[in-house]
């Protein structure tokens, strides 16, 4: 099967799909004679089956890479990174809020030297609406916080905005 996902000879996904039914099919005729590994291979056939759909994307999409392996190593020591400097198991929640900045920051560092030049920005209409995003987030966690800090007085704010929205003046 990954030989034929593999696909050295860069065959249409149409192609690709045809062979990989017929390894399929002859897995399937081989899985009564395996008793051993019977159910397992039952459960393979049951994922690969429902999956196949996206199995074979990547193959009708030019320039699409097989496999996210890339990207998903990207991510992981991007998570990595956060973990040492934080010195928490797990991510900080300030990479919920400026993550998508924070990580192309991130990948911008590992290709070389970043010049002062570089930081300004070029597009000021961009630059400001990605700020008030972020702004927006920053405000949004606030207010969890302040929940979780007085819970009483939030949630009599919470009514009084209430009743200004259900009883107008």
């Amino acid at each position: 099967m990954a030989q034929v996902l593999q696909n050295p000879g860069e065959d249409d996904a149409h192609i690709v799909q045809q062979q990989f039914q017929r390894v399929l099919f002859s897995v399937q005729r081989q899985q009564q004679s395996l008793p051993e590994v019977s159910s397992a291979l039952a459960h393979f056939i049951k994922i690969l089956t429902a999956q196949q759909d996206w199995l074979f994307h990547c193959y009708r999409v030019p320039g699409l890479p097989r496999t996210n392996n890339a990207l998903e190593q990207y991510f992981g020591s991007a998570k990595r990174y956060e973990r040492r400097v934080s010195g928490q198991k797990s991510a900080s929640p300030s990479l919920v809020i400026r993550g998508h900045v924070r990580l192309v920051a991130a990948a911008a560092t590992r290709k070389g030297l970043i010049r002062p030049q570089d930081l300004q920005p070029t597009k000021m209409e961009h630059w400001r609406a990605v700020r008030q995003e972020l702004e927006h987030r920053q405000e949004t966690r606030r207010l969890q916080s302040r929940f979780r800090r007085t819970p009483q007085a939030c949630l009599a704010q919470f009514e009084a905005d209430w009743d200004k929205l259900i009883l107008p003046p």
